[in-house]
């Protein structure tokens, strides 16, 4: 949406939506992003991984983090230490990224794949409530 499209919905000039687009830009709070969808792009699948870690989970967390494919890497409480979701071309890819680039990294103890067979929703709306 354009600056002066926004302007309109939200009541105020161009100019001064333009420097409160700017201020949450400068300050972190948000970010404006261009979501692809991987099929599109020629990535196939796409996984969820649920890793147990052994010892500091900051540095295997780096750690993938540093792994191209591996679009998402969080910290969790629960069943799993850390949670990795990542898009891969086909399975052999996939394969090689969990047995040789995953479960290389020292500290990771288990591991446990969840296929997307569908991805029924996926949205970017936090904050617009």
């Amino acid at each position: 949406m354009s600056y002066a499209a926004l302007a309109k919905v939200v009541g105020l000039s161009e100019a001064a939506v333009r420097q409160r687009v700017q201020r949450l830009l400068d300050t972190g709070v948000m970010q404006i992003v261009a979501v692809t969808d991987p099929l599109t792009l020629g990535f196939a699948r796409q996984v969820m991984i649920g890793l147990k870690v052994e010892g500091d989970l900051r540095p295997v967390a780096k750690a993938l983090a540093a792994v191209p494919e591996i679009d998402y890497v969080v910290i969790c409480a629960g069943g799993y230490d850390l949670l990795v979701e990542l898009v891969c071309t086909d399975d052999e890819h996939l394969l090689n990224l969990l047995n040789d680039t995953i479960r290389s990294i020292p500290g990771v103890t288990a591991t446990e794949t969840f296929v997307y067979l569908k991805l029924a929703k996926q949205t970017y709306a936090w904050g617009t409530r």
